[in-house]
């Protein structure tokens, strides 16, 4: 009798002590959000293998997605998974606006730019002119 009771008992210390153990090992392992500070979402356009030649404007996949619309605020990366050389340059091949320009970018590498302001924004690659894409902040 003595053997049953120690056995039921040590069954409840255990499962008391696992229950225990749960509770005050639980963390909140969320980051804590300044509520002061805008929340920026990043977008990625990825420039995909094999657009340094012609031909990838004949089916809108220079950037992909070539047109892709966000909040005022957010943020857009490009990200160039091509084997060649890219830039993301704001305006037109015959006429960049100034706004932002990522420099060439190697393979494998990103460009992240913030849209501050509501509107359309048209981009380019400066080596490969048939590169076009949009940026519509709403």
């Amino acid at each position: 009798m003595k053997k049953k009771i120690f056995v039921i008992g040590s069954i409840i210390v255990i499962i008391v002590g696992i229950a225990l153990g749960s509770v005050f090992s639980y963390q909140n392992t969320e980051p804590l959000q300044d509520y002061n500070e805008p929340k920026i979402i990043f977008k990625d356009v990825i420039m995909p293998t094999k657009v340094s030649r012609p031909g990838c404007e004949k089916t809108d996949s220079c950037y992909i997605p070539s047109k892709i619309t966000i909040k005022q605020g957010d943020s857009v990366t490009w990200v160039n998974q091509d084997a060649a050389f890219h830039s993301v340059t704001s305006g037109y091949y015959d006429e960049p606006s100034g706004l932002f320009d990522s420099g060439y970018l190697d393979p494998e590498e990103s460009f992240t730019f913030i849209f501050k302001n509501t509107g359309i924004y048209d981009y380019f690659c400066t080596l490969h002119p048939w590169m076009k894409g949009q940026v519509i902040t709403n």
